[in-house]
């Protein structure tokens, strides 16, 4: 584990014990980045409004530390394996639309979402040779359009 790795682990700990959280991060390296697995009691306050805390504190340890790390690597918060289960219900949704704008013509534009949801979406139907996608709007707004070549 690199010493950067180990400040980001132990910042995010020192977080949750000065909030008086009863929560506890784990490093763990993987093919995606650095993963800090997050456990305790107070864990579901993380989840609460789509996992919006934990995308925070993911964004405060990314914007800290994640710079040191090698190109392409991040910091990634998890929390009950949540952003795998959401990653996979994002593939299910890109494929869901993307059969309906095939079957109706009719482009479809996903609600708001984050850059790395959008991100996962764009990168899910890339390889659809009938399928393009693009993002519109502005700041939190930010929608994924799904549209016919």
């Amino acid at each position: 584990m690199s010493e950067v790795a180990e400040q980001a682990e132990q910042f995010i700990n020192t977080v949750f014990q000065q909030a008086g959280l009863e929560l506890n991060a784990t490093l763990k390296q993987s093919a995606k980045g650095q993963i800090l697995n997050i456990k305790g009691e107070d864990s579901s306050l993380l989840l609460n409004e789509g996992g919006e805390l934990l995308d925070a504190m993911q964004h405060l340890v990314n914007q800290a530390y994640g710079r040191k790390l090698p190109d392409e690597q991040r910091f990634i918060c998890d929390v009950e394996n949540f952003r795998a289960t959401r990653e996979a219900e994002l593939h299910a949704m890109a494929h869901h639309a993307a059969n309906q704008v095939r079957k109706s013509g009719v482009p479809f534009t996903f609600g708001a979402m984050n850059s790395n949801e959008r991100r996962v979406i764009h990168t899910v139907l890339a390889e659809e040779e009938d399928i393009s996608t693009e993002s519109v709007g502005d700041g939190a707004n930010r929608r994924l359009k799904i549209n016919l070549k």
